[in-house]
């Protein structure tokens, strides 16, 4: 009876909380209960199912899910109308052909996915993992799926979590597992995970069983970076944890040989799961515009129908008398004309239904699979160091990558290397420049790309994407031009932010001379003291021990802790600092203390921030070296030789909002509690005490800071604060209170953070180097000639965004420069004002070439009020690049969304980190860099690729050649059903309007089904109007896509004209040359229907830009599976469309000689329009593209001259203007008329 009472207790709580919180109670007291009595019996299990159907529920499901498409609803409309005898046009059967045919492909396409879904999750749940039994009183090895919410599981070290876990015991001595979560965010450095406060014992094995209490914490959700909560346990106490006691399902243990803890999330409520939000899906614009004109085909069939159903009433009131072959109904009653007429609309909409294009849809998703295909397989876009090609994650928006009209970009690891240099420093307002560090840079970066490539051999294998033998002849071709390095590299290594320009730091030897004579005696040099150590410490840096692998279980870690003196004589003794400290160890030339001091520095960094890394190895230069970290406790090794061991008390860790972070320690020589803070400078800065002394080191540090922006460094200030034992109990109190709350505990946390956070003593300064990606500048400049306005999205100060931004030539020293930083509404309001009217006298925003902005975080959310924004978009459209530096990343996305929806433009959003993905989403076309900042951005991305230089070849190479395969196959899809269905419409005329048709309906089945499906289909993948060389020279070429020429609303009726011409022709020159004989109805359709068929085949062989093999193949194939289907058909088909039947008429025709000379005078006369002008515009059109295209075709030395004559004579900018000087192709010298205009028409 003593379990029954708390489980009625906990039923109780759950009825009253479930809404806002999740109580977990362990399950082992209840293991012999039913499913349906145990207390966690509504949370679900750890079975993951991710399919969409069952063997039994596939077809109706699969047909239920096809029918919420409105083109399978209407052609279902179709077939049913031809069941209704009195509308139907031809044999119900053959009606259902089509949709048929269109369902099964969806079917058998929509199975193969599932099915391999359906492999995965089987795979997943069988997965093994150790469940603890109450009855064994042991870990029992069951599967993924036996487990739920309640249970006890054991990890052991390289083992993937199978639930979120909360931990409450590990074998780590120091209560800490770490894991690796580069399955979830791509993040291959180690995070430390801590045992729940209060339940740590490493003196006693880990006894679930012993466990009472109730695990207390919010409800599912897909945040990985928070978790909340608190055990209440059986006296009502409560104990709070976070996200640093959560294990995530995915993750991989590492360095820990067993990890135990209690489920509190299963299957489908895990973190990870959630994240899963399946593909994404985005409608491009020229589907937009497709629809459009979908609804306009639409229009044109009840107008085609509504002529039919009123020429067929007017037809039959003709009569005076009833004909013989008038069949009247069951009551000997003949149906009005009227009636008929309206009977007649719904027959003439089954016949012309071809107008609606129901294969289009399906010949889309086709046509992009394939150029998605050709896009990952581009070597230019595939990165050997990283070994990662263009990954593709959206198939539906392919063609939006040729109308991009601006580009919101990142800075640090968007256009920087994401690899930071410890530059310079500043400690107590004296500035150290480092310039033997600046001359060991110099030196690095001449051969880094040598040593990454070496490491690169180390490391990879043979690329999936080359062949083996491909590869190793680019190995031996790289290898005979890559001379050998001055720098060693010892190991490989699989970490981030460890290469040697990173690592290694040359100290300075002014600050090495003043750190020989310091001493915690003196007060200023205590200062350098506490600035190195601050490096060391304030940080999240993880210590690691393997060396260059993971470590595997049965390594088992010493349980004996190092022993940390404290009595701590003279710190910096006099010996010699000019050590080499790398990752492999420091050289000491005390021997007494050489193979400890090796020992304690054969660590590695994990680090999830390269600013932390730079720093920690800028510490370890000077012999801080960060010796080893664990929840409780932080060991730095002194120059000495010496261990202090400092007992953390807190971290406060770093967020956008107070951008910067603290620790709390315990001083292991003073027994002080002293706070060590690092952060922007407009984070510090204002939180400093004011004495007379601290304002001078405050303005030294600040002018050292500002310099140091102006030579594009990152900047961070250090600073420290001393807590009185009081101070800090009285703040503890208040900050369990916050971390064990549920209800705001972010607010209150923040609270507790801010209120500690001041009266602070200014320690020093750093700047740090993010250098900038190889063809940054070209790559920005390219995109500026294309016509795409390129934004910045930056945290940084405005200074160091302005150097980079001059660095990548996204802004020139020309530029008319703006600036944009106001402290309230009404001043800012006043600047936009000046602004707009400074602007105004440089003309329209096309021509305002030499114009940049900068705008500072609390000025955007200034101007994001509803009464400026406008103004604010005003004075951006007269701007060719805008610089938005100090922003967050909810200001990132905002900033998109106001230029896509004020503006009406196609917007692109370029990031590497996780502060980029509302940015991402924001955004038309979102891209990803596969960088050192995990794969969050990725994993939110349409396109994910490695490098910010492959944007230029993905926008206006595969942008481009996307956009117009695709709009051009669009349009012929539409030139080819009018064409097709007019012929049937003609005829109407010479019968009566009675819905007859002159073609089989089995060969008008086939018409679209096989002989003209694949033509278009290749058409739309593998068509190139240019070459890649041609696009990436002139990048002007791309503003066709901007402009949506390859598909506008003239476009669509200029072909539905020449489809009207060509369908007139195909129809009455046959009819004009059998006028008066005695043919059948289908000897007469069959040159009818074989003219139309070589014209539109032959019409869309006009429009291919560029022949290959593959297109030769496919239009000679059509031909052939024409004459043999036809041929086939017409002799086997002896009675399938009785009284009629098309038996050997085929066989006939092609026997009689009139056949060819009718197919042949009607071939030409109907495409002689369109090869005229396709002639003339060739010929006198002055055209960029038709010049581009016949330079195109010229041999690569001269084809690269004729590109270069013309680039010194057009100056690119960023306007909307087209005319530009054209070249002459001929063999006299080169000469260019300035003046001669051209517009920049599609071809």
């Amino acid at each position: 009876m003593k379990w029954t009472n708390p489980l009625a207790l906990f039923r109780r709580k759950e009825r009253e909380s479930e809404d806002t919180v999740r109580t977990v109670v362990s399950n082992l007291l209840y293991e012999h209960l039913k499913k349906k009595e145990q207390p966690n019996r509504q949370y679900k299990g750890n079975a993951v199912k991710t399919t969409k159907y069952t063997p039994w529920s596939f077809l109706i499901v699969n047909l239920w899910e096809q029918f919420h498409r409105v083109a399978n609803i209407y052609f279902l409309g179709i077939v049913i109308l031809n069941f209704i005898p009195v509308m139907n046009a031809f044999h119900p059967g053959v009606a259902i052909i089509p949709l048929c045919v269109i369902l099964a492909l969806t079917a058998i396409k929509d199975a193969w996915e599932d099915i391999r879904r359906f492999q995965t999750d089987r795979k997943l749940n069988n997965l093994p993992c150790l469940i603890y039994s109450r009855k064994t009183k042991s870990f029992e090895e069951k599967h993924w799926k036996d487990l739920h919410v309640g249970d006890f599981v054991k990890v052991l070290s390289n083992e993937v979590i199978p639930a979120d876990i909360l931990l409450l015991h590990t074998s780590d001595p120091n209560g800490v597992c770490h894991i690796e979560t580069a399955n979830l965010d791509g993040e291959t450095n180690l995070k430390q995970r801590k045992v729940v406060p209060g339940f740590f014992n490493p003196n006693s094995p880990f006894e679930p069983r012993h466990f009472r209490g109730a695990v207390v914490c919010e409800k599912p959700n897909s945040d990985l970076n928070h978790f909340k909560g608190y055990i209440e346990k059986d006296d009502q106490n409560k104990t709070g944890f976070g996200v640093e006691s959560l294990l995530l399902r995915g993750s991989t243990a590492r360095n820990t040989d067993e990890s135990a803890g209690i489920v509190v999330y299963a299957g489908h409520e895990t973190k990870s799961m959630l994240n899963n939000s399946g593909p994404r899906y985005k409608r491009s614009k020229l589907e937009r515009m497709m629809n459009s004109d979908v609804i306009l085909c639409v229009l044109l069939l009840f107008g085609l129908c509504l002529v039919g159903a009123i020429g067929h009433s007017i037809w039959l009131e003709t009569f005076q008398s009833i004909p013989q072959y008038f069949i009247p109904d069951n009551n000997g009653q003949y149906t009005s004309s009227i009636l008929a007429g309206f009977y007649m609309f719904f027959t003439m909409i089954i016949l012309l239904q071809v107008l609606i294009p129901i294969s289009l849809y399906v010949s889309i998703e086709l046509v992009k699979m394939g150029q998605v295909f050709f896009i990952t397989q581009d070597i230019d876009l595939y990165d050997e160091k990283q070994d990662t090609r263009i990954q593709c994650r959206s198939f539906n928006i392919t063609e939006d990558l040729g109308q991009i009209q601006y580009v919101f970009s990142d800075k640090t690891g968007t256009l920087t290397e994401n690899k930071m240099v410890f530059r310079r420093c500043s400690v107590r307002g004296t500035e150290f420049s480092h310039a033997e560090n600046a001359v060991r840079l110099a030196v690095l970066s001449e051969t880094e790309s040598e040593e990454e490539f070496i490491l690169f051999q180390q490391q990879h294998k043979a690329s999936p994407l080359f062949p083996d033998d491909q590869t190793e002849s680019r190995r031996q071709s790289t290898r005979a031009n890559v001379s050998r390095s001055r720098v060693t590299v010892t190991k490989p290594s699989d970490r981030a932010f460890s290469s040697p320009l990173e690592t290694d730091v040359a100290p300075d030897q002014k600050l090495q001379q003043v750190l020989r004579g310091a001493s915690l005696a003196e007060d200023e040099s205590g200062y350098y003291l506490d600035f190195f150590l601050a490096l060391a410490i304030c940080n999240t840096v993880v210590v690691s021990k393997a060396p260059a692998h993971r470590r595997k279980a049965e390594e088992r870690p010493s349980n004996s802790k190092k022993q940390m003196t404290n009595d701590l004589p003279d710190v910096f003794s006099g010996e010699d600092m000019t050590n080499i400290c790398t990752d492999q160890g420091v050289v000491t030339p005390n021997p007494g203390q050489t193979q400890k001091t090796q020992l304690g520095c054969l660590v590695h960094y994990e680090s999830q921030s390269p600013d932390e890394a730079a720093l920690v190895h800028a510490a370890k230069a000077y012999g801080f070296t960060l010796a080893e970290r664990t929840p409780d406790q932080v060991a730095v090794r002194l120059p000495s030789g010496q261990m202090l061991s400092f007992q953390v008390l807190d971290i406060l860790a770093f967020d956008a909002k107070r951008k910067r972070m603290s620790v709390l320690v315990r001083h292991p020589h003073s027994r002080e509690i002293v706070m060590y803070t690092k952060g922007a400078d407009s984070a510090i800065m204002d939180l400093l005490e004011q004495p007379l002394l601290e304002k001078q080191v405050k303005c030294n540090t600040q002018q050292q800071l500002d310099q140091y922006a102006r030579d594009g460094l990152r900047t961070l200030c250090f600073a420290k604060r001393i807590l009185s034992q009081k101070e800090y109990e009285d703040w503890s109190k208040k900050r369990q209170e916050a971390i064990s709350a549920i209800d705001q505990r972010e607010q209150l946390l923040m609270d507790t953070t801010v209120f500690l956070e001041t009266k602070f003593t200014l320690l020093g300064a750093t700047g740090i180097e993010d250098r900038l990606q190889e063809n940054v500048p070209e790559t920005i400049q390219a995109l500026r000639e294309a016509g795409i306005q390129v934004w910045v999205l930056t945290g940084d100060k405005p200074e160091t965004a302005v150097n980079i931004a001059y660095s990548c030539k996204l802004l020139d020293h020309r530029d008319l420069l703006f600036t944009l930083n106001a402290h309230n509404k009404a001043m800012c309001n006043s600047t936009l004002n000046n602004h707009l009217e400074e602007v105004k006298r440089y003309g329209p925003p096309e021509r305002s070439e030499e114009i940049g902005l900068v705008i500072d975080g609390r000025t955007l959310g200034l101007v994001m009020d509803e009464d400026l924004r406008s103004k604010f978009v005003e004075l951006c459209k007269h701007c060719r690049s805008v610089l938005c530096c100090r922003v967050t990343p909810l200001q990132k996305s905002e900033v998109v969304k106001l230029v896509r929806d004020k503006l009406g433009v196609m917007t692109l959003s370029i990031g590497d980190g996780a502060n980029d993905v509302n940015m991402i989403r924001a955004a038309d076309v979102g891209v990803g860099i596969s960088g050192q900042e995990g794969m969050q951005a990725v994993m939110a991305s349409d396109f994910a690729i490695s490098r910010f230089k492959h944007l230029s070849k993905l926008l206006l190479v595969h942008g481009h050649w996307c956009y117009n395969r695709l709009s051009n196959m669009i349009v012929y899809f539409f030139y080819k059903n009018l064409a097709y269905v007019n012929l049937l419409f003609c005829y109407q005329f010479f019968c009566g309007f009675s819905g007859t048709a002159m073609i089989d309906h089995w060969i008008m089945i086939f018409f679209n089904l096989f002989f003209t499906s694949a033509p278009p289909i290749m058409f739309g993948i593998m068509d190139k109007t240019l070459s890649a060389e041609t696009l990436l020279c002139m990048p002007v070429l791309y503003k066709s896509g901007q402009h949506s020429e390859g598909y506008k609303r003239r476009t669509f009726w200029i072909a539905m004209l020449d489809a009207f011409y060509q369908s007139l022709v195909c129809f009455f020159i046959p009819y004009w040359t059998y006028q008066g004989s005695d043919i059948d109805i289908f000897t007469f359709g069959t040159p009818i229907n074989t003219a139309s068929f070589f014209t539109i085949t032959l019409h869309l062989a006009i429009e291919i830009q560029s022949w290959t093999v593959v297109h030769w193949v496919i239009m000679l194939g059509s031909v052939l599976v024409y004459f043999i289907m036809t041929l086939v058909f017409s002799a086997l088909c002896v009675s399938c469309n009785p009284p009629a039947n098309p038996y050997w008429i085929m066989q006939q025709q092609m026997n009689d000689p009139v056949f060819y000379l009718v197919c042949i005078l009607t071939v030409a006369v109907a495409l002689l329009p369109r090869y005229i002008v396709h002639a003339l515009r060739g010929t006198n059109a002055e055209s960029l593209h038709l010049w581009a295209r016949k330079v195109d075709r010229l041999a690569p030395p001269e084809r690269q001259q004729w590109i270069r004559e013309w680039k010194s004579l057009w100056h690119p900018s960023v306007s909307g203007q087209t005319g530009r000087p054209t070249p002459p192709l001929s063999s006299d010298p080169i000469s260019l008329e300035p003046d001669s205009p051209f517009s920049d028409r599609r071809l």
